[in-house]
């Protein structure tokens, strides 16, 4: 069982760098990766593009499971849950969005302001 939660973890991590090459090739800022907000949850990537922060959940799957599904309402309610607590943390007002960073098989899509 340990050794299956390494593997799920490690292959968490190489889908969150992969992401942050993407959206670094895309022009964004990378500000902050896993940014934890005890009793929230985490936020894969803190980026900024144009002046907008950009808070954005990875999902990644293999397969055939499409990782989309992964982003459940509960799950969105945590990262714009820890997104407030960090602008508070780190007292900041800017415009900002909730993001998903979707990593297929052979293809990556970043869906913008996504809600509930």
């Amino acid at each position: 069982m340990a050794y299956e939660r390494a593997l799920l973890k490690s292959f968490g991590n190489e889908s969150e760098t992969l992401a942050t090459r993407y959206l670094e090739d895309a022009g964004y800022r990378i500000i902050e990766r896993n940014f934890y907000a005890r009793k929230l949850g985490e936020i894969d990537i803190i980026a900024q593009k144009e002046g907008v922060l950009h808070f954005i959940e990875v999902k990644s799957g293999k397969a055939n499971f499409d990782p989309v599904y992964n982003m459940t309402p509960a799950k969105i309610r945590r990262v714009i849950n820890s997104a407030y607590y960090y602008l508070k943390v780190k007292n900041l007002d800017p415009t900002f969005s909730i993001d998903a960073l979707i990593m297929r098989k052979g293809s990556v899509e970043l869906i913008e302001n996504i809600t509930l």
